[in-house]
């Protein structure tokens, strides 16, 4: 566990930056829920919260709101800026900049759907690999001897892992997304 925590932590400071301390029990906390309810579901007859859609949905939901408070409280509410598009000039009149973002139309509406997305993937992604998973050692379980099935559950546990460092890691980027200057 410990080299799991060193590990998640490295890559926190690489991908989150210099703060990456102050997010890491919620990268952690949605690390270990994904990775234990994932082995859970190895096991005949349990079945682990990542296999509903409320649970993975709820979790997305958790690291959406993490991220864009994250945002808000770093640039206040200049966060929207990410979301405007390139600033194309920048003049300075009576001492302040002003941005000017003419493709703001275009923009707005198309990152704001796509940042709403992101809910949906993330949910959708872990649901539907841990189902496919789940489905594939309980297919072998059923059919062939012990050896068989073994191996398959050596590969449920791989697949276990990497959805709760990829989920993990995609809110990590998102945090760090967060954390950066508009251009």
């Amino acid at each position: 566990i410990e080299v799991m925590i060193e590990a998640l932590g490295d890559l926190g400071e690489t991908t989150i930056g210099e703060n990456w301390r102050t997010y890491f029990p919620v990268v952690g906390s949605i690390f270990f829920f994904v990775l234990i309810s994932n082995v859970m579901s190895l096991f005949p007859g349990l079945l682990g919260s990542t296999s509903d859609v409320n649970t993975t949905t709820a979790w997305a939901i958790i690291a959406f709101g993490v991220y864009n408070f994250v945002g808000v409280k770093t640039h206040g509410w200049k966060y929207i800026y990410q979301f405007m598009g390139p600033s194309i000039w920048n003049p300075k009149i009576g001492g302040k900049t002003w941005h000017l973002r003419l493709l703001m139309p275009l923009f707005l509406p198309l990152e704001i759907l796509l940042h709403f997305a992101r809910i949906i993937t993330l949910s959708v992604r872990l649901l539907a690999n841990m189902f496919a998973d789940h489905l594939v050692v309980m297919t072998w379980i059923g059919l062939v001897p012990a050896l068989v099935p073994a191996i398959f559950l050596g590969l449920g546990l791989l697949v276990s892992f990497l959805q709760a460092f990829v989920f993990a890691l995609l809110t990590m980027i998102y945090i760090g997304q967060a954390l950066e200057e508009a251009h």
